[in-house]
């Protein structure tokens, strides 16, 4: 057995916790001795014990003299939990194995420089890409201090999100919609535009055959208009908070207060400013957004920079109309030299539906 295998199944550990660490990394660890995996573990959520805890607590007396494969560098710092390079040495493990550092500059190489100190070999590399592709989320939100954005949208063959007469109901299949509110069960929150609230009255919740966690809902509602009978109000599923600007009806901002709805002034004029925003939202430990906008919005984000990938259903129906609304809209780009480009494409059919996916280019 190899270093890639171990590290391959301390990465698939990790992936149980999907959703569910923020605004921790997802990590798992395995125990390794004499060739075989003696323990393995994963982090589970923000304030419990992290991967390696829960695998060297599994292993015992095993881990003294084995290997430890870990897909982030164990953090050497106090935060939620004690640092986990203290466990390591105590348990007397020989070898760590590590897929990547970890860019948090409260640990930043000294998880590494520790354990080397107390004698134990370190290799750090190891399926790296794999492990970054993994935590790309946090990776994003701990470097640059903004949440990692998914752009979600669904349409016709002929980019249409709605008929001219506005039905939208449903342009997609089934099992496009369950892919959908899977990627809400995921997400720390749904972001969506004024206009969507009000053509749509939309829940924004995640609704599966299984319990799931519902994402903190975010309205982009320069003028606070957004109706106290709206469901993103009124029915308690979900935190929601509202994005305005200094221009926005005190009044209307009391009531909307007062029904429960947190609100975030980003702009003085008479659009949101979207990266203040989303500094904002980084700094309440929202590491994810899942953008479920309309064309308008879609377009500001992505003129803005702001949208790291892409998911889009397309729907093999041809719904014409020049005045039907298309995903992106806006004022549009020019140029084709500024047109927003996808790398690292997939496709894949989802029920009768075909989902493109990719990240988005950055220049």
């Amino acid at each position: 057995m190899t270093d890639e295998y171990f590290m391959r199944e301390a990465l698939r550990a990790a992936r149980h916790a999907i959703g569910r660490t923020s605004p921790n990394p997802l990590v798992g660890a395995a125990v390794v001795r004499d060739g075989r995996i003696v323990s393995i573990g994963w982090h589970r959520a923000a304030g419990t014990h992290h991967a390696e805890v829960h695998a060297l607590n599994m292993a015992g007396e095993l881990a003294r003299g084995a290997t430890l494969y870990v897909t982030l560098e164990p953090c050497s710092h106090y935060g939620r939990t004690p640092p986990c390079v203290d466990k390591i040495i105590e348990s007397g493990i020989a070898r760590v194995v590590a897929a990547m550092s970890d860019p948090n500059p409260k640990v930043a190489g000294r998880g590494f420089d520790r354990l080397r100190q107390a004698g134990i070999a370190v290799e750090v590399g190891v399926l790296e890409d794999e492990a970054r592709r993994l935590n790309e989320v946090f990776l994003k939100w701990i470097t640059t201090g903004l949440p990692f954005v998914m752009l979600k949208t669904a349409m016709s063959l002929d980019g249409k999100i709605a008929t001219s007469a506005g039905q939208s109901k449903w342009i997609t299949s089934d099992a496009a919609r369950q892919r959908v509110h899977e990627w809400r069960d995921e997400y720390d929150a749904i972001m969506v535009g004024i206009g969507t609230v009000l053509a749509d009255n939309p829940a924004l919740t995640a609704r599966l055959d299984r319990p799931t966690r519902n994402p903190i809902r975010i309205i982009v509602d320069s003028r606070a208009r957004t109706p106290l009978d709206s469901n993103v109000v009124s029915d308690r599923q979900a935190k929601t908070i509202i994005a305005v600007t200094e221009r926005a009806s005190k009044e209307n901002i009391d009531r909307l207060r007062a029904a429960g709805v947190e609100i975030i002034t980003a702009g003085e004029g008479d659009h949101v400013d979207l990266r203040r925003l989303l500094k904002e939202l980084a700094a309440q430990e929202i590491t994810s957004v899942m953008l479920e906008g309309g064309g308008t919005l879609n377009f500001s984000m992505l003129r803005a920079g702001l949208v790291d990938r892409i998911n889009a259903f397309i729907a093999p129906k041809v719904l014409g109309g020049r005045m039907a609304l298309t995903a992106v809209e806006g004022e549009g780009f020019t140029q084709l030299d500024q047109a927003v480009e996808l790398v690292d494409v997939e496709t894949e059919m989802v029920g009768g539906d075909v989902l493109i996916s990719g990240y988005v280019r950055r220049r």
